[in-house]
């Protein structure tokens, strides 16, 4: 095997190892903290409220769409699953890479299910809403293991 192709395969075994290899559970305060931050901009977008759910975003998702309508109509069209899921179901949030991992099963209107990844930072200098939402990445849940 040519050391390019090695080095492609290496990466691709090392991004299926299974979370627990290389996360570790965040605690309570912080898991609580995290979901409602989450919570809060899915009610946002469920109102339609483009600030409220922009607010939530981190700085640099602010700085990439630069006002709440642009991102609003990023999610619109990028994101429709998130809009007024029919259901949601929270996993255990976990700190990765320096940040917090955050996965959100949502059922969407027509009973298709979904798996959103959120990446989520920490503030330190706000006291009351500290985290922020800095990502999200949204694949179809197919019930199947990925490992």
């Amino acid at each position: 095997m040519n050391p390019s192709r090695r080095s492609l395969l290496l990466a691709l075994i090392a991004m299926s190892a299974p979370a627990a290899a290389w996360a570790d559970p965040l605690g309570a305060d912080d898991s609580r903290a995290v979901r409602a931050t989450i919570e809060a901009q899915l009610q946002a977008l469920a109102a339609g409220d483009a600030v409220a759910a922009f607010s939530h975003a981190s700085a640099s998702i602010r700085r990439q769409f630069g006002d709440a309508q642009a991102f609003i109509d990023m999610v619109r069209q990028g994101y429709p699953m998130v809009i007024r899921p029919a259901a949601t179901a929270f996993f255990q949030a976990e700190w990765a890479d320096g940040a917090v991992r955050q996965v959100v099963q949502f059922r969407d209107a027509a009973g298709r299910n979904w798996l959103a990844t959120y990446q989520l930072v920490k503030l330190a200098d706000q006291p009351g809403q500290p985290w922020r939402i800095n990502g999200v990445v949204v694949v179809a849940d197919t019930g199947k293991s990925s490992t």
